[in-house]
């Protein structure tokens, strides 16, 4: 690589050294750990076939770009790109995957407040949920489930908080979630599973 910048291009050792050489290190890094970091949370959240492709390509920059970078590095300012490449290679990956919102996620609501109104809210809304009465350590409590895709978790957020604002809530990832599971219940006409959102008047 050294030898197709200085001699091919007439580019000078001084710029090549500590200009085009820290550039496509610090470049070529951004794109195998942006890869590496969506690949990690691709296959957190249960989606593994695409997890492979992310890995191959990961590979190959490393392979056809780095490596070769590598060999040829005896400037100092290569190693601070090297650096910076990993970190910058880190948000843009989180970026990424955080405006994709890949997933589901579980959204934990426990609120010593009247949810009642809370409830016909969601009760009205496009979101499965599932409302216990619980006993908490001053008093009676609601805690409600609900699994939802992640890109739509700011809309439910939004609900939450609108009717209960103090309301205590947990979100954590779904590494799977069946089509049915907490979202459906038993219909006892006929002993099938009906989508909970079937029971709404």
């Amino acid at each position: 690589m050294e030898t197709f910048f200085i001699e091919s291009l007439g580019t000078s050792t001084f710029y090549y050294q500590w200009v085009i050489l820290p550039l496509l290190v610090f470049l070529a890094r951004i794109g195998d750990v942006s890869l590496a970091t969506m690949r990690i949370m691709l296959l957190m959240s249960g989606r593994r076939q695409i997890a492979p492709l992310l890995g191959f390509l990961e590979a190959l920059i490393w392979i056809l770009a780095i490596g070769q970078i590598i060999r040829s590095v005896n400037s100092p300012l290569a190693y601070i790109a090297y650096a910076a490449g990993f970190g910058m290679g880190t948000y843009v990956g989180m970026w990424i995957e955080g405006r994709l919102a890949l997933g589901k996620v579980i959204v934990r609501v426990i609120t010593r407040r009247d949810a009642t109104e809370l409830i016909k809210a969601l009760m009205q809304s496009r979101f499965g949920f599932t409302n216990i009465v619980a006993e908490g350590k001053r008093g009676n409590v609601n805690v409600i489930f609900s699994v939802i895709q992640r890109k739509d978790l700011p809309e439910l957020v939004q609900l939450i908080e609108s009717y209960n604002p103090n309301a205590f809530y947990t979100i954590e990832n779904v590494r799977y979630a069946s089509n049915g599971g907490l979202m459906m219940v038993e219909n006892d006409s006929n002993k099938a599973m009906a989508p909970l959102s079937s029971l709404k008047k």
